[in-house]
């Protein structure tokens, strides 16, 4: 996905045929296409507050929203949580792109991987496999999409994961056994690379259960 920032111009491609949630941009790229929101076409006003566009509604900041559908017992636990959301600055940007990674003219900010947890594992090992140490991960299970898997990523620089959370899983057709993860664009070639060297060794013995096989043997 790409931001276009205040001061670039918008590119010209359809946005979707309806107006649409960010996290239903992204389930219309997953099926391969390469379509654009504007605030004007995004209907989440939580993602249009983390995405740039708009003010943050104070039905939703205060967290009365937020214990109405059930998330919070407290309209202060929902407040808190919505307080410490990162968002990129107001202002800042004009319209989101996404489309497949493969045929995608414009130059990503962020790649947003959707799949199973192990496949997932794989990605952030990648992430460690040159230098190590250890991952921190950032998320509330409130704005997966638009905030932990593309926002956090934009901001940090770094990778972010995300179990989903009610709004995607809500309104996609993401399933249950799925998970998300945000990369920074600048990370891809060497998450690729590191991927490459994985499969060569690790990724054959975790997949070929070696070890659990011996033990169901009584070896």
């Amino acid at each position: 996905m790409k931001i276009v920032r205040s001061g670039e111009e918008i590119p010209k491609i359809p946005s979707p045929e309806k107006k649409s949630r960010y996290c239903q941009l992204l389930m219309l790229a997953r099926r391969g296409k390469t379509l654009k929101l504007t605030a004007e076409d995004l209907t989440c006003p939580a993602a249009r507050s983390a995405l740039g566009f708009a003010p943050l509604p104070e039905r939703i900041a205060s967290g009365e929203m937020l214990v109405s559908l059930g998330l919070f017992m407290t309209k202060e636990a929902g407040a808190k949580t919505m307080s410490m959301i990162p968002r990129i600055k107001l202002g800042e940007t004009k319209a989101v792109v996404a489309g497949p990674l493969g045929k995608f003219e414009f130059k990503p900010d962020v790649v947003v991987v959707e799949g199973f947890p192990e496949q997932i594992m794989w990605l952030c090992l990648a992430r460690n496999f040159r230098e190590g140490g250890r991952l921190s991960f950032n998320f509330s299970i409130f704005q997966c999409c638009c905030v932990d898997v593309t926002v956090v990523p934009y901001l940090s620089g770094d990778i972010n994961i995300s179990p989903g959370c009610y709004g995607c899983r809500e309104a996609t057709d993401t399933p249950a056994e799925h998970m998300f993860m945000g990369i920074p664009a600048r990370l891809m070639l060497e998450i690729s690379d590191s991927l490459e060297q994985l499969s060569k060794k690790a990724m054959k013995a975790v997949r070929g259960k070696r070890v659990y096989r011996s033990y169901l043997g009584g070896d």
